[in-house]
């Protein structure tokens, strides 16, 4: 199983929303990398859930519930969404700063690559980010 990690905007999806509807197509993506990233990802799956614009934390767990498939969004068929389900939020979310702060972090793809909105996360950065979250 793989790990990663997707950006959403909070006022525009949160992961609060996600609980709500209890799955979501991810779409709308239109970054070749990030593109690419959501064509490797398989049903079962687990997505770390970032905040972005406000907030900027982890807040919580998604699971791959639907491999990619054509975005509906994307009238030139090009690129590719997926379908998430929730999992739980954490018990506290794991901020920007706090990633930052934090050695074992500091090579996440995020942090290198920070306008892609879909990354790929070892598992050591997993269990690191569920550590500081309240969820190991």
């Amino acid at each position: 199983m793989a790990h990663w990690l997707v950006k959403s905007e909070p006022n525009k999806y949160a992961f609060a929303d996600l609980q709500r509807d209890g799955k979501t197509v991810w779409d709308g993506v239109r970054n070749n990398a990030a593109a690419l990233h959501l064509k490797a990802m398989k049903v079962g799956d687990e997505v770390f859930y970032y905040h972005s614009q406000e907030g900027l934390a982890v807040v919580g767990i998604a699971r791959v519930s639907r491999e990619w498939f054509p975005d509906p969004t994307d009238p030139s068929g090009r690129f590719v969404a997926v379908e998430f389900e929730p999992v739980r939020a954490f018990k506290q979310p794991v901020s920007l700063a706090e990633i930052k702060a934090t050695p074992a972090l500091a090579g996440m793809r995020m942090l290198r690559q920070f306008r892609l909105s879909v990354t790929p996360i070892t598992s050591d950065e997993w269990a690191t980010i569920r550590r500081m979250g309240g969820d190991a």
